[in-house]
């Protein structure tokens, strides 16, 4: 008797614009094709649902997880099979706003049909690192500091009506609002300490759809990308920004960047909080360590373009950029006339 393999699609029915659940009948059949028994699960507003589902597929024995939803429902999955012995394989479906690992593995982020029938070609497969943080599982990136609580205050209804400008916007708000914190970083036998705007720990190249930030990290690698955005004012941060959506700011004197399988990030003032953000999402306060699990679970990608190095965005992202790009260059302007 041929035992056939199973698959569980984890999906978010409240994701993005709300079109993943009219599409589930053609997925289910994809996934038939493919040999999988499959079946759905729709996350529900209980807190972890997404999460324990993905533990109890996963100790169940199925074969294939398929994360159905956004940057937020896919790290719940992560975080239900990371700490386990037996690891399904992951699938993803975009069905989210930004849908940053997405973008990272060139799965397709506008077709959910598309996505799909990725588990239909021969070269598909790869293992990827992911982020350790205290208890917790990260697949895309760790960050803290004044900066990265933008992700937090930008509402669901605007991301998803704006997308990427909304992040523009939100952040050109907040950065009045800039404190740095004091903080001592420890790195692979390497310290920094001193006073920061904001540190990121990326596993991959897109952050927040920019993918000129980290535009040399690896999947694979057991290492971390590390950037450290030393005291800065508001002109400063703001050319900051501009330049490493140009990606320019990698030998930038008010950047540390660096690459480390092993990260601990403590504040050196009791007084100051420093919120951690994984994937998006509140991660607990530093201090905090962070271990980059090497090749740590097996996903289905676009490994056929992952290679390509070229960075494709819309002609709306690409305007919002230029817009911000040509706000910074006169703001300069302005306060150099002043001075």
């Amino acid at each position: 008797m041929t035992v056939r393999k199973r698959a569980r699609i984890i999906y978010n029915p409240t994701s993005g614009r709300e079109t993943f659940r009219s599409d589930l009948v053609d997925i289910l059949s994809i996934y038939e094709k493919a040999g999988y028994e499959t079946s759905a699960f729709a996350t529900t507003p209980a807190p972890d649902s997404a999460k324990n589902e993905a533990t109890r597929a996963a100790k169940e024995g199925f074969d294939l997880i398929v994360a159905a939803g956004g940057d937020g429902t896919l790290n719940e999955v992560i975080n239900g099979i990371a700490g386990l012995e037996h690891r399904p394989t992951l699938a993803i479906i975009p069905a989210g706003t930004t849908n940053d690992y997405a973008r990272a593995l060139r799965i397709p982020r506008d077709d959910p049909i598309a996505a799909a029938k990725l588990i239909l070609k021969k070269n598909k497969k790869f293992k990827i690192d992911i982020g350790k943080a205290g208890e917790n599982y990260f697949m895309n990136i760790a960050a803290g500091g004044t900066m990265t609580e933008l992700t937090y205050e930008v509402p669901s209804q605007m991301k998803s009506l704006f997308g990427y400008a909304a992040y523009f916007a939100k952040g050109a708000e907040l950065i009045p609002r800039i404190k740095p914190i004091e903080m001592q970083i420890k790195y692979d036998g390497k310290e920094y300490r001193g006073s920061a705007t904001m540190f990121m720990i990326a596993l991959t190249n897109s952050v927040g759809g920019f993918e000129q930030i980290v535009p040399d990290a690896s999947l694979d690698d057991g290492k971390f990308t590390m950037i450290i955005v030393k005291k800065t004012n508001m002109i400063d941060m703001l050319s900051l920004m501009a330049k490493a959506l140009q990606g320019k700011h990698l030998d930038d004197p008010r950047i540390i960047y660096e690459k480390a399988t092993d990260i601990e990030v403590i504040p050196l003032n009791k007084d100051d909080r420093l919120i951690v953000n994984l994937d998006g999402e509140y991660g607990g306060d530093a201090p905090m360590k962070f271990h980059d699990l090497k090749q740590h679970i097996e996903v289905v990608a676009n490994l056929d373009e992952i290679p390509d190095d070229a960075i494709t965005v819309s002609d709306d992202f690409k305007r919002v950029e230029q817009d911000f790009v040509k706000s910074v260059d006169d703001i300069k302007d302005h306060e150099e006339k002043q001075n």
